[in-house]
């Protein structure tokens, strides 16, 4: 572990992001009150239930209406009954006063086929502001009058025309004020309102119980495991403990829960090889070291007349040659990134000889290198870099034919902005093995006491690039490798 006690296998910028230290247990979320989820709800329940209520409030109002002035039309037409046992229809003014009072209205009128004539009547108004016909009335006509009415700022007199209860095809009128009718409309709303109300709360107040305990509760637990976890993650507390449910919320706690206990693994695991990376690349620089001084002595090998010896030193200088590039390639692989590509000018049919010249292909072993890149191919890249990858194609190509001979041959070609550059050789293909784990390190080698970080460092290098390298074929005919680079 790092002086400083924190964990290597957490990206440092993540480390730079966290607020404080770790705190015991669960870790909430501080979020205003005004902005959680459970205001938000309980906000958004009430005045839906409201809106509801509204929708039920003006036909209510509508119908409230209509049954007061059907109720007034039946009383007037009920009091007219009294005249019919009196002489000459007629009755005392008291009596009339008295009907017309218990009615609520200033004139009855009586209306039969042709005949219309005046019942009851006292101090008739001036003038009538409106006129309402039951019979002609639509439910909108209903609704805006009631709305109307009861935001109005004056009484008005009225005459209200509907069907007698006495006789068939027989109407009455009243004329009345509607100021008695308002202020019931009014007492009215005030009692639906109130209604409305205690339901909004009561209906809010068991959606936000329900919900939040559903819905609320079960996010926050999730969220604030979350939290937890991006704050420690090596703290077994973080990780989220699933319930029993199986609808979208217990999925994702599951699925959480995976994929927490994943990355705890992996972060492990990478914490694990970072510290062994950290050895094998000390141990390779010192063994580098030691192989440069055994590559110095085994060159006087070859100035001995011993046969035996000659005959084995070429051997030799090739097994210590293997094991001073798997130094530097392991050395190189243990940087944390590849270096940004420095870019410039230069042939790639030049770089690709100088490729083919460092290869070491065995001389008199039936190797033959073959470079038929067009040239002049001028490209912008990193030379360094490139070289870098096309050497590792090569080497891997030649170590492909050791034992058995063939061809080697490099080409090139400038395809929509990219630079294609195809190694191939003729070799037997990879194993099926090689071909799964191919660019993988410490996995993808073909052969026995490989590494495979040529390929993985071929590939940084291409997305370096802004391109990649892919496996074109791999069969009995051989094995084809591309190594693409943005034309910059």
């Amino acid at each position: 572990m790092p002086p400083d006690g924190s964990n290597p296998a957490v990206p440092t910028a993540m480390r730079e992001a966290r607020p404080g230290p770790p705190r015991p247990g669960a870790v909430r979320p501080h979020v205003p009150w005004y902005r959680s989820l459970s205001a938000q709800l309980i906000g958004l329940t009430i005045l839906f239930v409201m809106v509801t209520e509204i929708l039920i409030f003006v036909p209510s109002m509508a119908a409230e209406r209509l049954n007061y002035m059907r109720a007034t039309i039946l009383r007037a037409d009920l009091a007219t009954l009294s005249l019919e046992e009196t002489p000459n229809n007629m009755v005392s003014p008291e009596l009339t006063r008295q009907l017309l009072d218990m009615v609520g209205v200033h004139a009855i009128v009586y209306r039969g086929g042709l005949v219309r004539r005046l019942v009851l009547a006292d101090a008739m108004p001036t003038h009538l502001d409106l006129t309402v016909d039951l019979s002609q009335e639509t439910a909108l006509s209903r609704m805006r009058d009631a709305m109307a009415a009861l935001f109005q700022a004056r009484s008005r007199v009225m005459r209200v025309i509907g069907p007698s209860s006495q006789v068939e095809d027989g109407l009455v009128e009243v004329v009345m004020d509607d100021g008695p009718m308002v202020s019931a409309l009014r007492d009215y709303a005030g009692e639906i309102l109130s209604i409305s109300a205690l339901i909004s709360l009561l209906t809010a107040a068991l959606i936000y119980a329900i919900l939040h305990w559903r819905l609320v509760r079960p996010m926050a637990k999730v969220t604030s495991s979350m939290v937890s976890f991006r704050r420690d993650p090596a703290d077994m507390q973080a990780v989220v403990v699933p319930g029993t449910r199986r609808d979208e919320i217990g999925v994702a706690e599951h699925e959480l829960a995976a994929m927490q206990n994943d990355l705890r693994v992996a972060l492990r695991q990478n914490q694990r090889l970072a510290e062994l990376g950290a050895a094998v690349s000390k141990i390779s620089h010192d063994l580098r070291n030691i192989l440069a001084t055994a590559t110095l002595l085994t060159d006087r090998l070859n100035e001995s007349a011993d046969p035996e010896v000659r005959r084995v030193a070429p051997s030799l200088m090739r097994s210590i040659d293997r094991a001073v590039t798997l130094c530097n390639d392991t050395l190189r692989f243990g940087r944390a990134d590849e270096a940004a590509p420095h870019r410039s000018d230069f042939d790639l049919h030049e770089l690709v000889e100088d490729v083919g010249a460092s290869a070491g292909v065995p001389a008199g072993r039936g190797i033959n290198w073959s470079n038929e890149v067009p040239a002049p191919f001028p490209i912008r890249a990193d030379k360094e870099q490139v070289f870098r990858a096309l050497l590792n194609l090569t080497r891997n190509a030649v170590q492909a034919l050791e034992g058995r001979g063939g061809r080697v041959v490099a080409r090139a070609a400038k395809v929509n902005g990219h630079i294609e550059i195809d190694v191939i050789d003729t070799g037997p293909g990879l194993p099926a093995k090689a071909r799964d784990a191919l660019f993988k390190p410490f996995a993808g080698s073909a052969r026995s006491g490989g590494t495979g970080l040529g390929l993985a460092i071929a590939r940084d290098i291409a997305r370096a690039h802004r391109g990649d390298i892919h496996l074109v074929r791999s069969d009995d005919r051989g094995t084809q490798f591309r190594l693409e680079i943005a034309d910059a």
